[in-house]
């Protein structure tokens, strides 16, 4: 059991520490600085090179944000939504989704959901759905360490502490289904369950449902929601062939004890319970 199918590629772990260190050994052998191995790696080139590289990765967004165009471009032209926008805030991207109901879905684009960026969402008053997408680019981290952390040890205090509603969550990029984050949804059935969309090709996403309120006061317990409630959910499993019995829902329980509040998140899927917490305090940092 695990909050989410895929999990880390022990095998690329291991390939990328062994280049790293090649790497740290080897480095001064790579360009024309001119530099002998000792000045070398006394000049602060190469941490200053690993420092650029690594700042332009965590940086950009225009991988991730031509990675959305295509699939809401392909949940347009497939009749599941009517258009999209694209309005930028100094710390996130959101999406706005017009659904053919009328109704309007704001999605908030995320890296990984272990660090701190995804607490950094706002509901709009004028969204009748909220969800959060998680794009954990890094193929050598863990995506269930990633997956948890970000809905209990974050999200759930989050929306918990400021009474801030998320519809549900879809955590998905284009490295799933690669070499690098094998998708064990579709093992045997690539031919049939892997959707092309422009230059990428990709398994169903891993779909998180959520409660429809925040639990607090009188109301200590709260039930995902079905998916057919949340419409844009409904749009991103329908049209990229999702099953049933792939879908997570996630239940929240809050407990009061003095002036703290305490939670337990469970997730289940396919009638299973994958993931459930003990009933831990609310810390935020």
């Amino acid at each position: 059991m695990s909050v989410i199918p895929c999990e880390q590629n022990a095998g690329l772990r291991d390939q990328i520490e062994r280049f790293a260190e090649v790497l740290k050994t080897q480095a001064h052998l790579l360009g024309d600085h001119g530099l002998d191995e000792k000045d070398f790696y006394n000049s602060g080139l190469f941490r200053g090179a690993i420092e650029r590289i690594r700042g332009q990765f965590s940086a950009t967004m225009r991988p991730k944000r031509e990675f959305v165009q295509h699939v809401l471009n392909h949940m347009e032209d497939a009749g599941l939504i009517e258009g999209w926008n694209l309005s930028e805030a100094a710390e996130r991207s959101d999406y706005w989704v017009r659904l053919p109901n009328s109704r309007i879905a704001v999605i908030a684009l995320t890296g990984g959901m272990d660090g701190n960026n995804v607490t950094l969402f706002e509901r709009p008053d004028a969204a009748n759905e909220f969800i959060i997408w998680s794009m954990m680019t890094n193929a050598a981290g863990d995506p269930r360490r990633n997956a948890w952390s970000g809905i209990h040890t974050r999200l759930s205090a989050e929306m918990i502490a400021r009474d801030q509603q998320v519809d549900g969550v879809v955590v998905w990029d284009m490295v799933c289904g690669t070499v690098g984050r094998p998708c064990p949804k579709i093992v045997g059935q690539e031919t049939l369950r892997l959707t092309d969309i422009g230059p990428f090709r990709v398994p169903p996403p891993c779909i998180y449902m959520f409660p429809a309120i925040v639990p607090g006061g009188a109301v200590t317990k709260a039930i995902a929601q079905p998916i057919e409630e949340v419409a844009i959910l409904q749009a991103f499993h329908s049209c990229f062939q999702g099953q049933d019995n792939e879908i997570n829902f996630v239940d929240f329980e809050v407990q009061l004890s003095g002036a703290e509040t305490w939670r337990r998140t469970t997730v289940t899927r396919a009638g299973i319970v994958q993931a459930e917490s003990e009933m831990t305090p609310i810390r935020r940092g």
